[in-house]
């Protein structure tokens, strides 16, 4: 067991997600930067996709109630030794500031979380409420006690922060003028604060429809970028609505979307073909 004692401005459990169930309405969420997630997992021996603590903007303070060997990926907290497995004795209290780059943290504890599964997955969906609710204050989590690895002895490097990404155009671009195409990767956009792992809402200039009708509901999938009326485009998230009835210009390649889950409101953006 750990316990939660401060979850910061948020925290939630998630793995590798829920994978096959779009058809029933069901997104994929999962952690937003897997390759954080995995990381995390590779330093404590855990299959790659187990269930780990995802920490927005740090502020997390954890109790240990049994020995544990931790390891964290993603944003570098201070307060913890990042990249490099770590064991706590019981008693022992964790405590993350906020990181200086990035936005998202990844917890992993040697035997990855357990908890009960919903649809195979132990993963929190902000949007629909399936699998656990986000970390409170209290909260007890049990550690699991999945077939772990050796733990490793390497230390890793953290990524540089990347703020350009690469898209597909399409499947509705046609929708748009062609100086709203061109804007798309001219321009340099702004995370706004109402951003979160359902999608990243962008300020910049205003994206144009060439066609003004009506969308007819169709198919989405994370790092899609659709465009409301007012222009402003929202980059889809893992715990986004598996359809939309705004068109999609562009789709981020999937690659890059664990960039995307590292920046933070007010961070620079901008996408390339």
């Amino acid at each position: 067991m750990i316990e939660i004692v401060e979850p910061g401005p948020f925290a939630s459990i998630q793995d590798g997600g829920r994978w096959g169930y779009a058809r029933l309405g069901v997104a994929r969420s999962g952690a937003f930067d897997r390759q954080a997630l995995r990381l995390a997992n590779r330093l404590v021996g855990n299959p790659p996709d187990a269930a780990a603590i995802e920490i927005t903007l740090g502020g997390v303070v954890v109790r240990i109630l049994d020995a544990v060997t931790l390891a964290l990926g993603g944003a570098v907290c201070p307060g913890f030794d990042w990249g490099t497995a770590t064991t706590l004795p019981p008693g022992a209290i964790l405590r993350l500031g906020a990181p200086a780059i990035g936005l998202r943290t990844y917890l992993a504890v040697r035997g990855g979380l357990g908890g009960a599964e919903e649809l195979g997955s132990r993963s929190t969906d902000t949007l629909s409420g399936l699998g656990p609710p986000p970390l409170r204050r209290g909260d007890r989590v049990p550690v699991g006690a999945q077939a772990a690895g050796k733990i490793s002895e390497a230390s890793a490097i953290p990524d540089p922060p990347r703020r350009r990404l690469r898209v597909t155009m399409g499947p509705r671009d046609d929708w748009f003028t062609a100086a709203a195409l061109t804007r798309l990767t001219s321009e340099t956009w702004t995370v706004r604060a109402e951003s979160n792992r359902v999608g990243l809402r962008l300020d910049g200039p205003r994206l144009e429809r060439a066609r003004t009708s009506e969308l007819t509901s169709e198919p989405t999938l994370p790092g899609a970028l659709q465009v409301p009326p007012d222009g402003g485009p929202i980059l889809f998230g893992p715990d986004a609505p598996v359809t939309g009835g705004y068109p999609v210009i562009a789709v981020v390649h999937d690659d890059d979307l664990d960039a995307a889950a590292q920046l933070r409101p007010g961070d620079p953006v901008t996408f390339s073909r």
